[in-house]
């Protein structure tokens, strides 16, 4: 897995910087057939998807269009005996079927992701799991289907935007328990999707809809990503809601190259710390995971001079930054900013060997490129820059702007070879 956000990076034709994106829109939830349902509507061809469907588990797998709510949508029912299923035994039935070696293993690591949330939910062992509605026929053709069906689409990056998880209380044979259901909030606390309860009572986010879309884009944001729209598809859900009960999903392009970094924005504010303080505050951020620090000047109630603390984080580091910031500057508390994302662009290091004042010098540059190679920017470690240009007694702007010369005459040398 990879990329963007999950995201699985195709291979595609070579020079060209046209990506294409899948976004999963949830705003009525999700489950296996809706998923199914979205990317044959989008486009997944119905007859290559049922196959393999059928072909995976003892199923009846039946296909067609609706309204709902006034939206027209692709409805897949999967007609299946019930029968509780071990981990082992429902591992060897995706094993057996005769099917492509890409969709057995992303199918393989979607009921990986399902038995591991099952595990810590009930303390047991994952050879000691029983499966029952997760684990029926019904639950392994729908993954089978949605893993054929997006690599029929043949897309770059995954996407989704918020997913709604419904309200109120399920029954469980566990007892009354809240929405959503044990399993189903271990897959999205594990992978950080980001959900929103509503916009009705009743579970909307199936443990299946959970892993499926966990496993392809591993992440959430509240907007779509830029992107060209192409096309649009519905895939319909059984329950009659007040509102269209369906799941968007849309493919667009994007030519932008960059990859999507997740990040939290974390702030407070501060007015009684001193310069020396915050100046050891971040160094101490930056040693234990901040990607970024910013100390801004600010003028607060009765006119009090201050300080906005502004961190950059990936989600996983937030927790631990913040304790650190309070800790160190006795702030009561510190904002979470919405999960967010920043593009960024490759990086790479290589060294350039440069002639400076008669004498040949090796310094490192720093190269930054999109995903298809196309070099943004080259600049010198101004570290080493700095201490040749001291040792030389020449200024330190004369030594980078050798540096990136060498370096990009290098690059365009390459590139014409």
């Amino acid at each position: 897995m990879m990329t963007w956000w999950y995201i699985r990076v195709a291979k595609r034709a070579p020079f060209t910087n046209v990506m294409t994106i899948l976004a999963f829109q949830p705003f009525s939830g999700a489950s296996g057939d809706m998923i199914v349902g979205s990317l044959i509507d989008l486009g997944a061809d119905a007859s290559t998807v049922q196959e393999s469907m059928e072909a995976a588990a003892n199923v009846k797998v039946e296909i067609h269009k609706v309204i709902k709510s006034g939206i027209r949508a692709t409805q897949v029912n999967v007609v299946a005996e019930e029968k509780p299923l071990a981990y082992r035994e429902l591992i060897n039935v995706l094993r057996s079927c005769k099917l492509n070696s890409r969709i057995v293993a992303d199918a393989n690591a979607i009921f990986e992701i399902i038995a591991n949330a099952e595990a810590v939910t009930h303390g047991v062992k994952k050879d000691e799991l029983k499966f029952h509605k997760i684990g029926a026929q019904d639950a392994i053709a729908d993954i089978v289907g949605a893993c054929t069906a997006v690599s029929l689409l043949n897309v770059d990056s995954i996407f989704t935007t918020p997913i709604f998880v419904g309200g109120g209380s399920l029954e469980t044979d566990h007892g009354l328990l809240p929405i959503p259901a044990p399993a189903t909030a271990a897959i999205l606390s594990k992978h950080h999707l980001i959900t929103r309860g509503g916009p009705v009572e009743g579970e909307l986010l199936t443990p299946t809809g959970a892993a499926i879309l966990a496993f392809f884009t591993g992440t959430s944001d509240v907007f779509l990503p830029q992107m060209t729209i192409e096309r649009v598809g519905y895939g319909a859900g059984f329950r009659d809601l007040p509102h269209s009960n369906v799941l968007r999903a849309t493919l667009g392009q994007s030519d932008d190259g960059l990859l999507r970094d997740d990040v939290q924005v974390l702030e407070t504010n501060v007015d009684d710390v001193t310069g020396e303080v915050l100046g050891n505050l971040i160094e101490g951020l930056l040693e234990i995971g901040a990607l970024d620090v910013a100390i801004i000047p600010t003028t607060g109630k009765k006119s009090r001079t201050g300080h906005l603390i502004q961190v950059i984080a990936r989600p996983a580091d937030s927790h631990r930054l913040i304790k650190k910031i309070i800790e160190e500057t006795g702030s009561l508390g510190v904002r979470i900013m919405p999960t967010r994302h920043r593009l960024i662009a490759l990086r790479r290091s290589e060294a350039v060997t440069v002639r400076i004042c008669s004498e040949f010098h090796t310094i490192s540059v720093k190269i930054a490129t999109d995903q298809h190679g196309t070099v943004l920017n080259v600049a010198a470690e101004f570290g080493e820059a700095a201490k040749l240009a001291k040792r030389l007694g020449i200024p330190v702007k004369h030594v980078i702007r050798v540096a990136e010369q060498e370096a990009w005459a290098q690059l365009n040398t390459s590139k014409h070879d």
